[in-house]
């Protein structure tokens, strides 16, 4: 198992359950798959979103806790006082090259990333605002290049934690396996 030596946090601002379930489940995937330990939704409260990505996390392993935030200023106001700091990534910010060895060197990391129009405080309460390009992009390829530049790579080796399935890489077609030490509540 690959490990880091900080821990990261995504919060996923102004989620609205008509139009962005499938941008915010994207943007877990790639929360959980690259490395975050903890993902953080703002917005509308979306109870059927936060039950998908625990079961995916039981279904593919990993200890990513799943959270809901009413005040995303208490959210990043909570991970600042345990000593974190405070990335917002936006095309305005500052080149994710330029900046990423003083970002880890924190032990613990938030990310923001925007959904709807993203309020103009995020900007101020963050350390960083960093940009992966100063062009329109995606939150969800934003945030899965950061998060390859802080891990410099290692999180595409990274085994999760008591998975219930796997996938043996393969050059043609899907191979699909249960783990043969899984058991219904031996990890739980």
């Amino acid at each position: 198992m690959i490990e880091a030596d900080f821990e990261v946090g995504v919060l996923r601002l102004g989620h609205r359950i008509v139009r962005d379930k499938r941008v915010t489940t994207h943007a877990f995937l790639v929360s959980r798959a690259f490395g975050a330990k903890a993902f953080i939704i703002h917005g509308d409260k979306d109870s059927k979103l936060e039950e998908n990505a625990r079961r995916i996390v039981k279904t593919w392993g990993g200890k990513v806790t799943v959270e809901y935030s009413e005040n995303w200023l208490e959210t990043v106001k909570k991970w600042r006082d345990t000593g974190s700091l405070i990335v917002h990534l936006t095309m305005y910010g500052m080149p994710v090259e330029s900046v990423i060895n003083y970002i880890r060197e924190f032990k613990r990391i938030l990310v923001i990333i925007g959904g709807q129009k993203v309020p103009g405080e995020a900007y101020r309460v963050s350390d960083y605002n960093v940009s992966i390009t100063n062009q329109p992009h995606s939150e969800i390829a934003a945030l899965a290049v950061f998060l390859d530049r802080l891990f410099q790579g290692r999180e595409l080796y990274m085994q999760h934690e008591k998975p219930r399935f796997f996938i043996v890489p393969s050059p043609r077609g899907k191979v699909i396996c249960k783990n043969p030490f899984y058991k219904a509540n031996r990890f739980e």
